[in-house]
């Protein structure tokens, strides 16, 4: 094991089933290069002869069979690791997969029932168990398997897909790399306006079950990513509200495979809370049987403090306007008059009793209320939403196009500058704003 930052390039052999655990500063990466044998990151294969760059953070390289890996930059931690729960995830991987060849069967049978579905599974678990490296692990196999699956992200916490404060799908049909992180060609994202769902988890709610609605859609009319089924990364939040939210999210998704990660009463409470329970028929006597999987926690999965947690979100916004390292944007500063944009956000704290207001009054605090920000320093820093909504009334029901940061604020013209990812003009000038924001800086 080498703990503290190293820099100078060194050599790694990987026996049979082993691992090398890798941990990179945030802000910073490293240089991988497999250069015998066969090896994967996250289920992603890594190719061999061509260095590949690991970003801030933590890293396992897995050999099925054996590998020879060089590595070049500053580390801070890193070893091997001979015990592993990866095949655990290989064997839950080989049930999804019969699962997908019966239900893209049934399909070429002309069977538009549930017997056409494929599996919709959940990682589900406390903070820091790993829960978002078993969901790209199984996506991965998945598409190294031919299948292109939906990849769902929870967590508005990280910003698994794209900036934080949001939830998000996107469909998958090439492997989940390091470098590049998530496919982002066809994107569904929805803003919730905060990291923690319990600031309003009602319009969290509303997003899940909207979400929920697409994806229904989507299936209808495609068979094949019907049969490819959807992998599901949930928050780590898992007591009290958090579970409520938790079970709320699976039942509007129809999960049928649970995947409780790292914790043995959760996998408890979920086992009492599904007994019976079956998704996608017309009836409870039709469906498919909700599975319940208990996987250990990989040893590599350590406890994250929340200053890195906050780094983490940082580096995630700074990634989504200035690219990972290797694949730099060149992101676009613009200035336009307060005029020329509508700002909106999204409730305002708890519901107001009904009966404390007068008679066809609207709480001003509905959380699902949509209302007007007047322009003030408060956007300054502030990263808003560009919402493809068209009209007020569309707005909480609608995904989002991108995200832009507001860096000054001039009172005195009326204007503000802010900086997208790309040159040209909005895609719409209804902006949405949370509690989200960036301040740049030079790591």
């Amino acid at each position: 094991m080498t703990d503290g930052a190293t820099s100078t390039e060194q050599t790694h052999y990987l026996n049979k089933e082993e691992e090398f655990r890798i941990e990179v500063k945030i802000g910073t990466s490293v240089r991988v290069t497999l250069t015998d044998g066969t090896a994967e990151v996250f289920g992603a294969e890594l190719p061999k002869g061509t260095p590949v760059e690991l970003p801030g953070g933590k890293h396992a390289i897995f050999s099925w069979h054996g590998a020879t890996i060089d590595v070049s930059g500053p580390t801070e931690l890193e070893y091997v690791a001979r015990d592993t729960p990866m095949a655990q995830y290989l064997n839950l991987d080989g049930v999804l997969e019969e699962r997908r060849k019966a239900a893209a069967a049934a399909s070429a049978a002309g069977d538009a029932g549930f017997a056409s579905d494929g599996p919709r599974v959940a990682l589900v678990g406390p903070t820091d168990v790993g829960k978002s490296s078993v969901a790209k692990i199984l996506t991965n196999y998945a598409v190294r398997k031919g299948w292109a699956p939906l990849f769902v992200d929870l967590d508005p916490g990280q910003g698994g897909i794209t900036c934080p404060a949001t939830i998000g799908a996107v469909p998958v049909d090439r492997p989940i790399d390091a470098q590049e992180g998530v496919p982002l060609e066809m994107p569904l994202v929805y803003f919730h306006g905060d990291a923690s769902p319990g600031n309003n988890p009602d319009l969290y709610r509303y997003l899940v079950e909207r979400m929920a609605t697409m994806l229904d859609a989507r299936h209808a009319s495609n068979p094949a990513a019907r049969a490819a089924g959807v992998v599901i990364n949930t928050m780590g939040w898992v007591e009290g509200q958090g579970y409520k939210l938790l079970l709320h999210a699976l039942d509007a998704l129809k999960v049928d495979n649970v995947v409780v990660v790292g914790q043995e009463r959760l996998h408890s409470e979920i086992t009492r809370d599904f007994r019976h329970k079956r998704v996608g028929g017309e009836s409870m006597a039709e469906g498919t049987p909700v599975r319940v999987w208990k996987l250990n926690k990989s040893g590599g999965v350590v406890e994250r403090s929340p200053e890195f947690r906050r780094k983490s979100r940082d580096n995630k916004i700074k990634e989504y306007f200035y690219g990972t390292p290797g694949a730099e944007l060149q992101p676009h500063s613009q200035t336009l008059p307060f005029g020329q944009v509508s700002i909106f956000k999204v409730g305002g704290g708890p519901r107001a009793p009904t009966t404390a207001l007068p008679i066809g009054q609207q709480s001003s605090s509905d959380p699902l209320r949509v209302t007007t920000v007047a322009p003030s320093m408060s956007l300054l820093n502030a990263v808003l939403a560009v919402s493809h909504g068209k009209s007020n009334a569309d707005l909480l029901s609608s995904n989002v196009a991108g995200f832009v940061y507001v860096t000054e604020v001039d009172m005195q013209k009326k204007q503000f500058t802010y900086v997208s990812p790309s040159a040209g003009e909005l895609p719409s000038r209804n902006l949405l704003m949370g509690s989200l924001k960036w301040i740049e800086t030079l790591n």
